[in-house]
């Protein structure tokens, strides 16, 4: 499929206070997601890279030993296995994109945990 349109996808809950539509391809998934204001991503890492594109709000975000707040335009790199956290300041709106494939995300999917 070469195009993908994130308007008309279910949405997953990721964490509370964090959902949106997810699209995989067969080695990244891209999620479309809304952070509501106030919530906070505990502290976590996985085995996937990360790419955090902020698109709309005010997002404080820890990747390792370094703390920024990110805003409109503003991106976070996470390498696979470094612990990371974050705090949404405002609604936010992010564009997540991981490799490998967040499987994970996928099962929600498949078992019809949609929002």
């Amino acid at each position: 499929m070469s195009f993908i349109n994130y308007n008309t996808r279910n949405k997953i809950r990721v964490w509370d206070g964090i959902t949106g539509p997810v699209y995989h391809s067969d080695q990244v998934t891209c999620g479309h997601f809304t952070i509501e204001a106030g919530t906070t991503l505990p502290a976590h890492s996985h085995p996937h890279e990360q790419w955090s594109h902020v698109i709309e709000g005010e997002l404080e975000f820890t990747v390792g030993d370094e703390t920024m707040v990110l805003t409109r335009g503003n991106t976070a790199f996470i390498p696979s296995g470094v612990v990371h956290s974050g705090k949404a300041f405002t609604t936010c709106l992010v564009i997540d994109c991981f490799l490998p494939v967040r499987e994970d995300f996928r099962e929600k999917e498949i078992d019809g945990e949609f929002v």
